[in-house]
């Protein structure tokens, strides 16, 4: 089966990868031609891709990764993989959607099952994708909605072990996307509607949000009265029903936490439900930057004029580069206003915001653990005795207690 994937960042190769490796003729489309380059000499960013399935595949013919939309036509399934990120105010931007629909309607010459993967809300594929492709092409395409839930770096939940929710718009969409998609995930389940399958990606990472907002004030609360929320959290932990542990941290990033939530609060206000607690949550952690960094302030005493402070770990979770809606920055930001003078080091990063990782420094003032990638060696900071306060959002104990 002719398969085109449109967008090849870490959910669109994902994927490419997995259709191909089970026998599907892939074309991997992408705008950018530096990553397409990157691609076609077998280089992946993409934390799962593994090097020599990429190069087999591409060697074998079964994947093609280009910039050319010519080479998408007669393909019998299209997945729209792009980002859906949010507009300055916080709105949704379907931007890189509707260029992919501009993209099928000028090269498909034939009809094809047309899959949204790209996180949207409710209704985003029938009054969205087919409303604009019908205006734009005289093809029958069929249209399915199949959110992606591809995790970067999870070595335990995989494209193929991570059940999928798929409903198309028609039952003829739906039991054809069931039937590609099955091919190589384990697990489909058959949503009622369309709606249903959107709706249940942004709950999803909505409940991810809440809670972490959740535990953030828990965090506030705890310091006031004098104990660890961490502690609080491991012992609420060992009730076996009933409850989830989520840690405190200096905010959410990612393309999916940070965004899912205002796309579902855009579409319940649009239809006159007020989303209070997606926004009360959003507020909750996008000011964490700043809180934690007023929190430091009253640590080292209440100034970190001239302080040198650095963050162990800058990209939004660890042992991936993904720097997107990532809190560090916000956190550097905010301790640069404060007068600390800021340096990072993230071995997968290695340069942003035209700035470059610095090795781990014994010689600071405080060293902040951030995002503790596997490749981070803390040992460092322990042996030379440097101040250290571990903000990093889970139990592991990396040699100092949890600040938040």
């Amino acid at each position: 089966m002719k398969v085109s994937v449109i967008g090849q960042g870490y959910v669109g190769l994902t994927i490419a990868m997995g259709a191909a490796a089970v026998g599907h003729r892939v074309i991997g489309l992408d705008v950018n031609e530096k990553l397409i380059s990157q691609l076609s000499q077998g280089n992946s960013y993409v934390p799962g891709v593994n090097k020599e399935l990429l190069v087999g595949l591409i060697q074998s013919s079964q994947y093609l990764p280009t910039s050319d939309s010519n080479l998408i036509n007669d393909s019998e399934v299209i997945i729209i993989a792009v980002p859906t990120p949010l507009t300055i105010d916080r709105k949704p931007d379907l931007t890189y959607i509707e260029s992919a629909i501009n993209v099928i309607s000028k090269n498909m010459k034939t009809p094809a099952l047309i899959v949204n993967e790209s996180t949207s809300y409710p209704g985003t594929l029938q009054n969205f994708i087919k409303l604009k492709l019908e205006k734009l092409s005289k093809q029958k395409h069929l249209f399915a909605a199949a959110p992606e839930r591809v995790d970067p770096g999870n070595e335990i939940w995989t494209l193929y072990n991570t059940p999928r929710v798929i409903a198309g718009l028609t039952d003829e969409a739906t039991d054809k996307a069931i039937e590609f998609y099955s091919t190589f995930c384990e697990k489909v389940y058959r949503a009622p509607n369309a709606e249903v399958a959107e709706a249940s990606k942004l709950f999803e990472n909505t409940f991810r949000q809440i809670n972490i907002a959740l535990v953030n004030e828990f965090s506030e609360i705890s310091k006031k009265l004098g104990f660890s929320a961490n502690d609080a959290i491991k012992a609420a932990s060992t009730k076996p029903f009933g409850f989830m542990p989520f840690f405190p941290s200096i905010g959410v990033g990612g393309h999916c936490i940070p965004v899912d939530p205002s796309y579902l609060s855009f579409i319940s206000e649009s239809f006159g439900a007020k989303a209070k607690f997606i926004e009360l949550a959003n507020q909750t952690n996008l000011l964490m930057p700043k809180k934690v960094a007023l929190m430091l302030q009253t640590e080292l005493g209440g100034s970190l004029k001239d302080t040198r402070i650095q963050l162990a770990g800058i990209a939004y979770k660890p042992d991936v580069s993904d720097m997107r809606e990532s809190p560090a920055i916000e956190l550097m930001i905010e301790l640069e206003k404060l007068g600390a003078k800021v340096s990072w080091f993230d071995p997968l990063v290695g340069e942003f915001d035209n700035k470059v990782s610095a090795q781990i420094d014994p010689s600071i003032d405080l060293g902040l653990i951030v995002t503790p990638h596997k490749e981070i060696d803390f040992s460092v900071w322990k042996n030379s005795g440097t101040k250290v306060l571990d903000l990093s959002a889970n139990s592991k104990d990396f040699g100092w207690p949890k600040f938040l």
